[in-house]
């Protein structure tokens, strides 16, 4: 997420309890285990896919949720779902070829996991959240099993990383 809107989702996610330790995102492919040999390859293919696709308009407004489902509150992408489907369905190749748990939905995590009254203060929250911007690259997230950390950024069409 670009600034401001980035800081400012991030610092109402640290403010709850439990709170996510990943800044503000939209997720393009979830957590994927990979190998190291697929892990060195990962940057040229990311690169290619990246290379192949322009930057687009993205636009969030107000919230959601996936109750009863998972008890996520999420900040609502309503312009901009064909170019994160897009960019989603080619990435989901070679060591990026997981199933899915659910259909692809792009948004912004705000709160997971949390009580009923949480959940609800959330959705009240942000439902008057807006946020326009250009989305001009992704990046590449690594685990530690405690901490995600960016490893690399792909600026679509093809511009310098």
């Amino acid at each position: 997420m670009p600034p401001p809107f980035g800081e400012v989702l991030d610092a109402y996610r640290r403010s709850l309890e439990g709170s996510l330790e990943t800044p503000a995102h939209i997720t393009l492919v979830p957590p994927t285990p990979v190998g190291d040999d697929d892990w060195d390859s990962l940057p040229s293919l990311l690169r290619s896919v990246a290379g192949r696709h322009a930057p687009f308009p993205l636009r969030l407004r107000g919230t959601g949720t996936f109750r009863p489902v998972s008890p996520v509150v999420f900040v609502v992408v309503v312009d901009g779902i064909s170019g994160c489907e897009q960019l989603e369905a080619a990435l989901r190749v070679g060591p990026l070829c997981s199933r899915r748990r659910f259909p692809y939905h792009p948004h912004v995590t705000i709160a997971h996991g949390v009580d009923d009254e949480t959940t609800e203060q959330a959705l009240r929250d942000h439902a008057d959240f807006a946020a326009d911007f250009v989305v001009e690259d992704f990046v590449l997230c690594r685990s530690d099993d405690e901490r995600w950390q960016a490893v690399h950024r792909f600026p679509l069409g093809g511009g310098a990383p």
